[in-house]
């Protein structure tokens, strides 16, 4: 009888300790969703530049949409390494030595940048906090580029 109340007792707290990851599943979560939005960000700010070669006359808009969407990307890299306890660096920021993509004419940019701003806001609302706070702002500024510098 012992044997088999030890065993119940050890299989009570091995799923309590399973049961009880004091949210790191959840924030994990939320990082995941964190670095998709930053990957967003990057591609965004690289098609912005790139459809400059397409838009010339455009070349003050997207010049800002990227630099925008670039300090979008480094703003949500702050907040995935502060969840991950590190400070960001540059060993650790994503490379810049990949391809540019071809360029996308203004109309893509215009798509992207709405479904970013739609990810973010559908985000935000998922969150609190900060993140809430942050992605909120990411989502607003990218629907203001396309109702502003894009019309």
């Amino acid at each position: 009888m012992k044997i088999a109340g030890a065993a119940s007792i050890g299989a009570v707290a091995v799923t309590a300790t399973a049961c009880s990851d004091n949210g790191t599943a959840k924030t994990a979560a939320e990082v995941d969703q964190l670095i998709t939005q930053a990957a967003r960000a990057r591609a965004d700010a690289s098609a912005a530049s790139s459809a400059i070669a397409l838009a010339p006359e455009r070349v003050s808009a997207l010049t800002t949409i990227s630099a925008e969407r670039k300090a979008h990307a480094d703003a949500l890299d702050a907040e995935i390494a502060r969840a991950a306890g590190t400070t960001p660096s540059a060993t650790t920021a994503p490379s810049s030595s990949t391809v540019a993509p071809p360029p996308t004419g203004v109309d893509a940019l215009r798509t992207t940048l709405t479904e970013s701003a739609r990810s973010a806001g559908d985000l935000a609302r998922t969150v609190s906090g900060y993140r809430a706070g942050l992605l909120g702002s990411v989502s607003a500024s990218c629907a203001t580029q396309v109702a502003v510098l894009l019309p």
